[in-house]
């Protein structure tokens, strides 16, 4: 049973993460993406070494000194616009805790050089757009988590915001990081299917070690 406090924690981490998101979005409207980047990632780093909800084990928390991430690379960075295929698709996703987790597919995004993605719609309380993603590095030793990464999580806070043109998407793989089960196995994280599997190597964002 989760206490009153893991629950307030849980949900202050949330809090933090969309100020994280809002203060990226804003700096890449007035500076620039990769300085974007630098306060996302530095601020990744400030929560998961100091926040009582860091999927890190306290002791471990001690000894961080900071996330794997990857230099920005802006060729990684683009708007896509949402087609509609394979839309009105449903995928549930049974997890160790939270049950079965139940999407409707919106259709899909493409990015030159990645392949194409599909975009998720979450049905359950809150809704969200979910864009998860396995690639080439995934599982590989010095790469990223072996089940995959997350690109979008807006129910969760992590949202780079729309593009100019309408139905469009801000999908920028630098901002890729790995979902909190792969820190901690007490999480539940749904994991990427088929249609978010890629055969590029993502070198870029978030990659993995254990702490």
């Amino acid at each position: 049973m989760v206490s009153p406090v893991t629950a307030l924690d849980t949900a202050d981490w949330r809090r933090n993460t969309f100020a994280l998101y809002e203060q990226a979005r804003r700096a890449a409207d007035g500076m620039s993406a990769s300085h974007s980047h630098a306060l996302w990632a530095t601020g990744r780093d400030r929560l998961f070494g100091t926040h009582p909800a860091s999927p890190l084990p306290e002791d471990t928390r001690r000894r961080f000194r900071g996330l794997r991430t990857a230099r920005y690379d802006p060729a990684f960075r683009f708007e896509a616009v949402i087609d509609e295929a394979g839309a009105g698709e449903k995928m549930e996703v049974a997890t160790g805790t939270d049950g079965v987790v139940p999407f409707t597919r919106l259709g899909t995004v493409s990015a030159d050089g990645v392949s194409s993605l599909a975009v998720w719609h979450l049905d359950s309380y809150g809704g969200g757009i979910f864009i998860p993603v396995r690639d080439a590095t995934s599982g590989v030793d010095g790469g990223s988590y072996g089940g995959g990464r997350y690109l979008l999580d807006t129910i969760k806070g992590a949202n780079l915001g729309t593009g100019d043109l309408p139905g469009s998407l801000i999908l920028d793989f630098n901002f890729l990081y790995n979902p909190s089960c792969a820190y901690d196995e007490a999480w539940a994280c749904p994991l990427p299917g088929p249609d978010n599997t890629v055969d590029a190597a993502l070198q870029v964002g978030e990659l993995y070690a254990r702490y």
